[in-house]
């Protein structure tokens, strides 16, 4: 399903290797990715998260506090997929593949899963350990994937570009969006600033694309361990508009109880 960023065309798979019909090739990493980021969609030398952020990532996930987001999020797959017996999913913005992951294992040998993300250590990380699911290094603004290709495209909390969204969605097929909730992580913000903000509520339309619902998921957790809560921290966009004050702060904190809460937004898209 994957297609080559330079003309576009379907690449089929090798042993070792990715190839496309005009001979363009893309070689396999030794963790099973594929890298399909071409030069002028890259805003950096490595975008994305780098190893640090990816590792905090991966160890704060693996604590389970974030667990019933993913649960909701299989199950929401699962209903849009209704009794498709072969669905095609593809997770776009994966990150290091913990909701991926578990998509694949919710889904079953049914489903082909997909991912990929700008970020190159992520897509690492997440090929290594789900070998069963193929990932490739990418962009939104040029997702490397076929027209109309995807039964189902999931989005945690990754950029959207509506019109590459709109091309790889097959006509009703689904997309599911998961968005942060007004006072998801409130308590680590009180920590972090003087002045803490809830994040915005937005009804959000996406041409080609018919609104079905939105999910709500939350909890109050607490963490007493000084290293989640640095894990947890440097995994938001927080890590990067933080002042060294507030990083302060919560190298100092001793516990932290806070609200958290995901928003899943299912969207359908148009048959014509």
């Amino acid at each position: 399903m994957f297609i080559c960023p330079v003309c576009g065309n379907l690449l089929q798979k090798e042993e070792k290797a990715y190839i496309c019909p005009k001979g363009h090739n893309y070689d396999l990493a030794r963790e099973g990715y594929v890298y399909l980021l071409p030069p002028n969609k890259k805003h950096s030398k490595d975008p994305g998260d780098n190893k640090q952020m990816v590792a905090a990532r991966r160890a704060f996930l693996e604590t389970g506090l974030y667990q019933p987001f993913s649960d909701e999020l299989d199950r929401l797959a699962l209903e849009c997929l209704g009794k498709n017996g072969s669905p095609v999913v593809l997770d776009a913005g994966c990150g290091e593949g913990y909701y991926t992951g578990r998509l694949a294992q919710a889904l079953g040998e049914r489903a082909r899963v997909f991912g990929f993300d700008i970020s190159k250590c992520a897509v690492r990380a997440a090929a290594k350990r789900y070998r069963e699911i193929a990932f490739a290094v990418g962009s939104s603004f040029g997702i490397p994937f076929a027209d109309a290709a995807a039964d189902l495209v999931v989005n945690v909390f990754a950029p959207i570009v509506p019109e590459e969204l709109a091309r790889v969605v097959k006509p009703g097929g689904h997309f599911i969006l998961a968005v942060p909730g007004e006072r998801h992580l409130y308590g680590l913000k009180e920590i972090l600033y003087e002045h803490p903000y809830e994040n915005p509520y937005k009804e959000t339309e996406y041409p080609g694309f018919t609104f079905l619902q939105r999910t709500a998921v939350a909890r109050e957790i607490t963490i007493t361990d000084p290293q989640t809560m640095l894990n947890l921290f440097a995994m938001t966009p927080y890590y990067w508009k933080t002042g060294v004050e507030g990083g302060e702060n919560l190298r100092q904190t001793q516990r932290l109880e806070t609200h958290i809460e995901f928003h899943f937004l299912v969207y359908q898209r148009n048959l014509t």
